[in-house]
């Protein structure tokens, strides 16, 4: 994708619906799936990272009660969801039987949609310690960790 689309898909549309929600219930927690490696310094040769850092760093201006960029590396899917990217479910199909390997070898980049879906609404209920949550603090935060 092009940097000006992925720019609006990206930034446009999550300003767009962020700035609407900020203005009806300010005091309301934004939760934003950002990704490992965003670059909040919105300058890096990396055009995903920069859009998403600029997109994260605009979110925490709005005057929300509260904001969080959840930055997750792989996610394993569970309970049968399937991505709507093709590329993606030909990954994961081929990922999926390591995916327990990956977990040992290297915990601080990998989680599930099941934790990730826990830790969210842990943090819309009662915050988190940081402002940035990679992938060990959404494991840490799901429920029952």
């Amino acid at each position: 994708m092009k940097e000006e689309a992925y720019q609006h898909m990206t930034y446009d549309l999550t300003l767009a619906a962020a700035s609407a929600l900020s203005t009806h219930n300010p005091h309301m927690t934004f939760i934003y799936v950002s990704g490992t490696g965003t670059d909040s310094s919105e300058r890096g040769p990396i055009m995903w990272a920069r859009v998403k850092g600029k997109t994260e760093n605009a979110l925490f201006k709005l005057p929300f009660k509260a904001a969080y960029m959840f930055r997750p590396g792989f996610i394993q899917p569970m309970h049968g969801i399937k991505s709507k990217t093709q590329l993606y479910r030909i990954m994961y199909s081929f990922i999926a039987p390591l995916y327990p390997l990956l977990k040992a070898l290297a915990p601080k980049f990998v989680t599930t949609t099941e934790q990730v879906g826990q830790a969210m609404i842990k943090v819309a209920k009662q915050g988190a310690d940081k402002k940035f949550l990679e992938n060990q603090d959404i494991n840490r935060l799901s429920i029952g960790k």
